[in-house]
């Protein structure tokens, strides 16, 4: 799950795949903006069929977040 994720992450914001961890910050790390994290969600729940409520993006910090959410709601 982490290396999909990671490659996805890696594929919009235009970074290294091999520099993303799961302790990555999407923002601070990584230079995510909200357009950024918007079209990473979405595409997110294209790929794993999920649903991620508002409320619940704002807790994703990091990668490792993304992860965890995503395996607890498939």
């Amino acid at each position: 799950m982490f290396e999909t994720v990671r490659s996805m992450i890696a594929k919009q914001l235009k970074v290294d795949e091999s520099t993303i961890t799961r302790d990555s910050r999407l923002i601070d790390d990584l230079h995510a903006d909200s357009a950024n994290i918007m079209v990473m969600i979405m595409d997110l729940e294209d790929q794993f069929g999920i649903v991620v409520e508002d409320d619940q993006i704002m807790k994703m910090k990091t990668v490792g977040n993304v992860v965890d959410y995503i395996e607890s709601h498939q």
